[in-house]
């Protein structure tokens, strides 16, 4: 096999950047095609995603992780409230502050629509990959995960 030359390989890895961009994004929105409809923006199911990830937390907690503004946080916490999502109780420390959770609704939105990306996940890998395809996916996915720490 012919070796690549600096700017071959350089080349290559630039057009595998981009192709990967691609990629990922269309796979996300292939993945969103798969869960329940729902009216909850990007801000509102990062939101969620946040409390599922690293438990209850304050609005400014939420606010510095997202990296937004406490006060555009408060709003989109407080429609995530009044659609049964999240719920508050006062902070022990400081009844001031509100620590946020999720609530049964939410988890069961989560597991919902996780559940439904994974069984169409299952079917077309299932249906589209033959044994030695899969095996190459599960390398592929290896790989993506080294990549992602890196």
């Amino acid at each position: 096999m012919k070796r690549l030359t600096a700017k071959e390989e350089t080349a290559l890895v630039a057009a595998a950047a981009v192709d990967l961009r691609v990629v990922v994004g269309q796979l996300r929105r292939r993945l969103r095609e798969q869960a329940q409809p729902d009216d909850f923006t990007p801000s509102q199911i990062a939101v969620l995603a946040h409390l599922e990830r690293f438990g209850p937390s304050t609005v400014t907690d939420i606010a510095a992780a997202e990296g937004v503004r406490p006060q555009s946080m408060g709003a989109t916490v407080a429609t995530l409230e009044s659609a049964g999502v999240v719920g508050g109780t006062p902070d022990p420390g400081d009844g001031r502050r509100t620590i946020l959770a999720l609530t049964p609704a939410a988890r069961e939105w989560i597991e919902t629509n996780r559940a439904a990306k994974e069984d169409w996940l299952f079917r077309a890998i299932q249906t589209n990959f033959d044994a030695a395809e899969r095996e190459q996916l599960a390398v592929g996915i290896e790989l993506l995960k080294r990549l992602i720490k890196s």
